[in-house]
């Protein structure tokens, strides 16, 4: 999409400016998302989530914003220590990896 300059008027080439600009920061915030979403998907596939790698960097520094959300109700729990829990979030206990490598299954340990 070619646009010609030349003829515009100071009004005309404001308002274009204007458009480019809200175009350019509308693009940065997609490529923020998918960035984010693939670092997500990344520190999931090795057992982490994001805010463990980054020490939850994403919600500091913000004025007003908590440095860590809220831990969630567990969902998982090792049958043969009810006190061990898991919420499903975040990196895999010990007592889940083993049972997943001795052929058990997530729903063996919900709650």
């Amino acid at each position: 999409m070619a646009v010609s300059l030349k003829g515009m008027s100071r009004k005309e080439l404001e308002k274009l400016k204007a458009d480019v600009e809200k175009a350019l920061a509308k693009a940065a915030e997609e490529d923020k998302k998918a960035a984010k979403a693939a670092a997500e998907k990344a520190a999931l596939a090795h057992g982490f989530s994001l805010d463990e790698l980054t020490g939850g960097a994403s919600k500091r520094g913000r004025k007003g914003a908590k440095a860590s959300g809220p831990k969630g109700a567990p969902k998982y729990a090792n049958p043969e220590d009810k006190s061990q829990t898991w919420t499903g979030r975040g990196r895999q206990p010990a007592w889940i990896k083993s049972g997943l490598a001795a052929g058990k299954s997530l729903e063996d340990f919900a709650i």
